[in-house]
């Protein structure tokens, strides 16, 4: 008896004190699944109200579902394969009778003519309730141990268009449940219909993806005779060949349409058996191992008798090959208990506030029980980690350090690619690698500010972003906003870690963001030079980003002149420079917006430069001369005698200023 127990409690098992004796007669009530075929053939043959049998046939298990109590009892895990002959006959009793109904309905639609146009639909309705349960006895056959009980699985999987479903819920899905790599795991917040398109979408192509791999480990090429995928769509496809040989085009389409109602139903009930579970991440970059709290568990009679125990998943999650008869129920000690049977919680789960207000809850209860020690989940529940898991410490140590950093990640997780380019690594060094931890401290803030102060200057800058091949403005603007955002991100991490302090920060920004204004200003002026346009174009950059002060998130506030005769092109000149400008600052780290309050300026004559800048201004007055940074000159002498003017305009203001403070000086002495 100790033994019994220690081996249940091991398993998950609901506690109790014994296992119930394996009886044939407890097979019995499996058989009941079969019951829905009978129904489907007499609405075939008769039509009329005949066709309401599947449909009471199913609302009656929904509505009976809770009502004849929970199932919580187990049976011994080990077991003799023989003693389970009518468990396992239950379910061969539907595989063999699914495609001979399915077929007959079929037909009945496509080529029987004395059914009404509305008798065919309620009889598609009911395949597609049907498919629901191909796809779990699917399951159950995909699981077992022989190949050609497996195989028979793939064929029950064919009819509603899903066979991938084999390699992605055995090889993907059962290793990695519970984390990002898993389409099949809703993170939590994510609603039901997020999740259906990405869900059904990722089963193909990564099905394909782990197919491609395994056979390229083995080199072997992808079309190699061994890729279960052709076998797939083989099978697939004679499916779709038999319903455009009762039913043409039509029947095709009707058959897809059978497939989408068993699909998503599939999906429904994954949504929910996994939903805002998630593995936790270990300090060596690994997940933790699976356990039954990383599956919903409940268990009502009807329900595991329908689905052959479906309900018990997470035992199903630590033994997969385990037959069903044998799953044990696992009490919520060791596994979550969803609030309602999986047909009270299929209405719910249609309707994303209701769903997360009753299920948000018990995964907060979830994670306080299971995981006490875990007092910030912001990173697993973030867009980042889902696209980029392997960054987990990173997006981590954003979340509590930099909130609004991490709403970027969020929207772009592209940027963590940033931080493997050796730009970062060679400069953000790992712990161990020096005395103590003072020396290394002072090793990464050296290597990083003498980096970003001193090597990765203006020039620098303008010689990466020379090399990358730009078209036309378009991809300039692009090209310029992504490589803008990789250099100010990696900032951001070094002054987070302390290897930079944030004035060290904003002068690189600085820089920065001079090379990101040339490089596009220059390239609308050259596709505007084609124009033949004489003169000069000069811009300088005002603010906090000109003066150093910024680090992420500014505002972008651009002066523009051109020094020339007019010209019926400049104001298209003008336009576009605008029109890139506002393109630049659209999702960038750097600016959070273009502000257009200074009118562009024709300057003439060199003299007009003085009035030119001050008419930029909307108050008249004299833009600070300490925070304007002339950023690019088409034209070398332009751009000097711009430089002259701003120096002479300093000049006459560090003059009047000193006037005026020794005028109130006297005015306070008197």
């Amino acid at each position: 008896m100790a033994e019994s127990v220690a081996l249940q409690d091991a398993v998950g098992g609901s506690g109790n004190s014994a296992y119930v004796p394996l009886s044939s007669l407890g097979a019995l009530p499996y058989f009941f699944p079969v019951g829905i075929f009978p129904f489907i053939a007499a609405a075939a043959l008769y039509g009329g109200w005949w066709l309401a049998g599947p449909f009471l046939f199913t609302f009656l298990v929904d509505q009976l579902d809770t009502a004849l109590g929970k199932h919580e009892e187990n049976i011994a895990p080990q077991q003799r394969e023989r003693d389970l002959f009518w468990f396992k006959m239950a379910v061969w009793f539907w595989v063999a009778l699914y495609p001979v109904t399915f077929i007959y309905a079929f037909r009945q639609v496509f080529v029987a003519d004395y059914l009404g146009w509305w008798e065919d639909v309620l009889i598609v309705l009911s395949l597609g309730v049907m498919a629901r349960l191909a796809l779990n006895a699917g399951h159950d056959m995909m699981h077992r141990r022989t190949t050609w009980e497996r195989r028979v699985g793939e064929l029950l999987m064919a009819s509603v268009s899903f066979p991938q479903e084999i390699t992605e819920h055995v090889c993907i899905h059962h290793t990695h449940i519970g984390t990002p790599l898993d389409a099949v795991s809703a993170p939590r917040g994510q609603s039901f219909w997020q999740y259906l398109p990405r869900s059904v979408a990722r089963s193909y192509a990564d099905t394909w993806r782990f197919e491609r791999e395994r056979l390229a480990r083995r080199r072997l090429p992808v079309w190699h005779y061994t890729n279960p995928v052709w076998r797939y769509v083989l099978e697939t496809a004679a499916w779709y060949a038999l319903a455009y040989g009762l039913g043409g085009v039509a029947g095709a389409l009707v058959f897809l349409a059978i497939s989408a109602m068993g699909i998503f139903q599939l999906r429904m009930v994954d949504y929910l058996q996994h939903y805002g579970l998630q593995r936790v991440h270990l300090p060596n970059g690994r997940f933790e191992r699976v356990q039954p709290r990383h599956s919903w568990s409940i268990a009502y009679k009807l329900s595991d008798w329908f689905y052959y125990n479906a309900q018990r998943h997470a035992d199903h999650h630590i033994s997969a090959t385990r037959l069903y008869p044998l799953l044990q129920h696992c009490g919520p000690d060791t596994a979550p208990q969803l609030p309602g049977s999986y047909s009270e919680l299929s209405g719910i789960v249609l309707f994303p506030q209701r769903w997360f207000k009753t299920m948000d809850p018990l995964v907060e209860q979830w994670r306080a029980h299971f995981y006490p020690h875990i007092d910030d989940w912001r990173a697993y529940d973030s867009a980042a980690y889902q696209a980029c898991p392997d960054a987990f410490k990173v997006i981590d140590e954003i979340q509590r350090a930099a909130p609004p950093l991490a709403a970027w990640i969020d929207r772009d997780p592209g940027l963590l690619a940033a931080l493997q380019r050796r730009e970062f690594t060679d400069l953000d060094l790992p712990d161990g690698f020096g005395p103590d931890p003072e020396f290394e401290t002072l090793a990464r803030r050296g290597l990083a500010r003498v980096y970003w102060t001193l090597e990765c200057d203006v020039a620098e800058m303008r010689a990466q972003l020379d090399d990358t091949p730009m078209r036309n403005v378009r991809e300039a603007v692009e090209t310029v906003r992504d490589w803008s955002n990789d250099k100010v991100f990696q900032l951001c991490l070094h002054v987070l870690r302390g290897n930079l302090t944030p004035t060290e920060a904003g002068l690189a920004v600085s820089n920065i963001a001079e090379a990101s204004l040339s490089t596009v200003l220059a390239a609308v002026s050259a596709d505007c030079n084609r124009r033949r346009l004489d003169g000069g174009l000069v811009a300088a950059m005002l603010g906090d980003p000109a003066s150093g002060d910024a680090l992420f998130g500014t505002d972008l506030d651009v002066m523009l002149l051109y020094e020339g005769a007019p010209h019926r092109h400049l104001d298209k000149l003008f336009r576009r420079c605008l029109k890139a400008l506002d393109a630049l600052a659209q999702d960038n780290l750097l600016f959070a917006r273009h502000l257009r309050h200074r009118e562009p300026a024709v300057v003439t004559a060199p003299a007009d430069f003085r009035d030119a800048m001050l008419a930029q201004n909307r108050n008249g007055k004299l833009p600070d001369m300490t925070r304007l940074r002339r950023v690019f000159a088409d034209d070398a002498e332009t751009g000097e005698r711009f430089d002259q003017t701003r120096l002479d305009l300093l000049n006459a203001t560090i003059a009047t200023t000193a006037t005026q403070v020794v005028a109130d000086l006297e005015t306070l002495a008197g």
